[in-house]
């Protein structure tokens, strides 16, 4: 039975589809068959952070309105055999995404064998976004640690208690938190949240603390998903995340400023 996660946050811009492309790699990257789904009709990024945006030729839509055949939209990742992209329209509205429709993709998913199936939510509470958490396991909320992103993704909390099917079952959507941006050294000047102040307003434990880095937007304008870099602080955190996702236990890296050195505090390094 495939588990299907939502990655969502109440804000733009705190790297929900950069967290998606990174989850959905680590995941396959550790043998599962995976698939992630761009919910957000009519913007798309994912194909670009995929590197995959000059092999689109159908999308999710034309899979809804049987323009096309699943097998027909999903492009297979040339780096990771077992992970596959469907691509959102660029020219569609998002009215054109449906209940049914999306039921049916996710069912076709999952009868096809595949372990996982990540759809990357658009910002915000509209119907691309409602249909992306409705029928989600787990939810990643991805948040940037200042207060108007944490007040945003609170609301997104309230939704997923009340207004999925396991809410309807009577049942929990399984919530992680995943900080984004996360700078060490600003939160001991009081410039950003916390770990633990997001965690108390938000009550929800951390799954990964991925820290600002360049490295993020480098490798999205190269088309590589940043967990793809072992190199990369960022890429780490990502892998470290994936790996708690799957139950294991790994220390939480990259939450601490780096001490300055004797010479460097003598003279402002």
């Amino acid at each position: 039975m495939a588990e299907i996660i939502v990655v969502t946050s109440g804000k733009g811009g705190v790297g929900k589809t950069t967290t998606s492309a990174s989850i959905a790699c680590g995941l396959a990257m550790r043998g599962h068959k995976v698939a992630v789904i761009d919910f957000d009709v009519g913007l798309r990024n994912l194909d670009l952070i995929m590197g995959c945006e000059r092999r689109v030729v159908y999308d999710f839509v034309n899979v809804i309105q049987g323009e096309a055949s699943l097998k027909q939209a999903l492009i297979r990742d040339k780096r990771i055999e077992n992970l596959h992209i469907l691509a959102a329209s660029q020219t569609r509205d998002k009215d054109a995404l449906t209940m049914e429709g999306v039921e049916k993709v996710l069912k076709d998913l999952a009868e096809d064998g595949f372990d996982y199936i990540v759809c990357d939510s658009p910002a915000g509470i509209e119907k691309g976004a409602f249909l992306a958490m409705y029928f989600a396991d787990r939810a990643i909320v991805v948040v940037n640690p200042e207060v108007s992103s944490v007040r945003d993704s609170d609301r997104i909390l309230g939704l997923l208690a009340s207004k999925t099917r396991h809410a309807e079952q009577g049942k929990r959507v399984t919530e992680h938190l995943l900080l984004t941006r996360y700078s060490p050294r600003r939160v001991e000047a009081g410039e950003m949240l916390s770990i633990a102040d997001v965690e108390e307003v938000l009550g929800l434990k951390t799954l990964g603390v991925i820290p600002e880095s360049a490295d993020v937007l480098n490798a999205s304008n190269k088309g590589e998903p940043v967990v793809l870099d072992a190199a990369s602080q960022a890429g780490q955190a990502y892998q470290d995340a994936v790996a708690r996702l799957l139950g294991e236990e790994r220390p939480m890296r990259f939450t601490q400023a780096e001490k300055k050195g004797l010479l460097s505090r003598l003279f402002g390094g």
